[in-house]
C-alpha cells in the first residue's frame, strides 16, 4: 500500500538530487509546495521551465549571462589586464561582493580523476590561448580555485601549462588561503592553519 502519491514521492526525489539538500529537506520543500496556491505552484514551474532558455554562455569568459559578451567583459570600467580564473558561474557572484574590478574566466570545474574530469574536460586550452593572443595586454593571472585538493591541482596544473608557454611573462598569483573571519583556531585543520601561516602579513 502506497503511503505516499507518486507525484509527491517523485518530487522529494529531484529535490534530493540537488546539493545540500537531503531527504528530510526536501520532504519539507515538497509538502511546503503542497500549501501554496495553485497559482503560485504554477509560476514555480514555470520559471524553472523558463531557467535556461535565454541563457548562453560568455563568448569570452564563458560565465553564464543573457547578452555575449557578458556585462562584465563589455563593461570599459573593467581592468582588462586582470583576469581572474575561477571554477564556476557562482565563484564570480561571490568575487564580484569584494569590489573586484578585473575580468573573469571560468573553467566550468576542477582537475578530479576520481571523478574522470582532466584538463581536456575544462576550459584550459581557452584561457591559454586568450594568454597567447593576449599576452601584451595581461599583467596578472589571478588563481581563485577552492582551496581542495582538485583546486590546489588545477592551480597548480595552471600554473605549469602558463610557464611552458613561449615568449609569455604573466604574473600568476594564487589567492591567500587561511583562518575564516570568526574562525576559532581550535577547529581550524592543520593544512588550514599551516596557509594562514605562511600568508602571514606585517601588522
Amino acid at each position: 500500500m502506497k503511503i505516499i502519491p507518486d507525484s509527491i514521492s517523485n518530487l522529494i526525489e529531484e529535490f534530493s538530487k540537488l546539493p545540500g539538500i537531503g531527504p528530510k529537506t526536501a520532504s519539507r520543500l515538497t509538502f511546503y509546495l503542497l500549501t501554496k496556491p495553485e497559482s503560485d505552484v504554477q509560476r514555480f514551474g514555470q520559471v524553472l521551465l523558463d531557467l535556461k532558455k535565454s541563457l548562453k554562455y560568455c563568448q569570452n569568459c564563458f560565465n553564464i549571462t543573457t547578452e555575449s559578451p557578458c556585462e562584465i567583459c563589455a563593461s570599459p570600467k573593467r581592468d582588462t589586464s586582470k583576469i581572474m580564473i575561477v571554477e564556476e558561474p557562482l565563484d564570480v557572484l561571490a568575487l564580484e561582493k569584494t569590489g573586484y574590478d578585473g575580468l573573469y574566466h571560468v573553467l566550468g570545474g576542477v582537475i578530479s580523476p576520481i571523478e574522470g574530469i582532466g584538463p581536456e574536460n575544462l576550459r584550459i586550452a581557452e584561457i591559454l590561448e586568450k594568454i597567447k593572443k593576449d599576452n601584451s595586454q595581461i599583467k596578472e593571472l589571478i588563481l581563485a580555485t577552492d582551496p581542495s585538493l582538485e583546486g590546489e591541482a588545477t592551480a597548480m596544473y595552471l600554473n605549469s601549462a602558463i610557464l611552458k608557454l613561449e615568449n609569455v611573462k604573466i604574473k600568476v598569483t594564487r589567492i591567500a588561503r587561511g583562518l575564516p573571519i570568526g574562525g576559532d583556531l581550535e577547529y581550524a585543520d592543520e593544512v588550514t592553519l599551516t596557509r594562514a601561516l605562511e600568508g602571514r602579513k606585517e601588522y
